[in-house]
């Protein structure tokens, strides 16, 4: 792949997708509790970038509401506390989409957005999904906020059964900045075990929610419903790390306010 080629992924990228969730060699856990694993894997003080890995098993969900659940936007505005603004763009084929996602990040570090391509494959009762960022014209950075690059992110969901399926996370990403040390320990031993949390509490909620809102409305699993416009591949290139701003970060202190928050959620979990 050309360094400015984008590319729709084929198999053997999701082949590979996968067996980076299934394989812990060269990870380092932070966090393992009720059922939940949080790994970590060369971060490195001189850089912002980061790759987190979390896992979790999910007793009363089966595997395709868990993979409806991280599809359905409209639902996402409901449940993820940290969204800020998150709009599909355009569709590139039956299982390919742009969209756009901004997120609240920890006081006092300034709001992060991405563009990203997304891309999902069912695999009988086991799913993936996964992005990278991609540039486009007509969604240029923001002055309020740090553009972020996903280098891959993504979900695979594996079914342990009609009522219970095992969640891994994964995010290989650059946040674009060079970050305090307490972001990093935050994110990895206590952000990301809440929001996995949080995506399991969606689940068991989601479907009394969806039979109220479009029940039968899951373009994910029937693309003849998809309303997106059509974006040719041509419109759109790479988002590279070394394109965008590099804001540092490092010398902010954490605020009472989001210690107070951590406090509050470790004495939950």
């Amino acid at each position: 792949m050309s360094r400015d080629s984008v590319q729709i992924p084929d198999d053997l990228a999701f082949s590979s997708f996968k067996n980076e969730c299934n394989s812990d060699e060269s990870w380092n856990v932070t966090y393992s509790k009720s059922g939940t694993t949080v790994w970590i894997q060369g971060v490195d003080e001189e850089q912002s970038l980061h790759k987190i890995k979390c896992r979790m098993v999910s007793k009363d969900v089966s595997s395709d509401t868990m993979y409806d659940v991280l599809h359905d936007i409209e639902y996402r505005k409901k449940w993820d506390s940290n969204v800020i603004e998150t709009f599909d763009i355009g569709k590139l084929t039956v299982n390919a989409d742009v969209g756009y996602y901004s997120w609240k990040c920890p006081k006092p570090l300034k709001n992060r957005d991405v563009l990203t391509l997304r891309s999902w494959l069912p695999m009988g009762d086991d799913y993936i999904i996964m992005n990278y960022s991609v540039k486009h014209t007509k969604y240029p950075p923001k002055k309020t906020m740090v553009r972020a690059v996903s280098i891959q992110t993504g979900y695979f969901i594996q079914s342990n059964g009609p009522k219970s399926c095992t969640l891994t996370y994964l995010a290989h990403v650059d946040p674009k900045g060079s970050l305090p040390k307490w972001v990093v320990n935050k994110s990895s031993q206590l952000l990301a075990p809440k929001a996995m949390k949080k995506i399991y509490k969606a689940c068991l909620k989601y479907p009394e929610w969806k039979q109220k809102h479009n029940p039968g409305f899951k373009p994910w699993l029937y693309p003849e419903q998809n309303r997106l416009q059509s974006i040719p591949l041509s419109e759109l290139s790479i988002q590279h790390a070394d394109s965008l701003e590099n804001i540092d970060e490092s010398s902010l202190s954490e605020t009472k306010e989001e210690q107070g928050e951590g406090s509050d959620e470790e004495s939950t979990n």
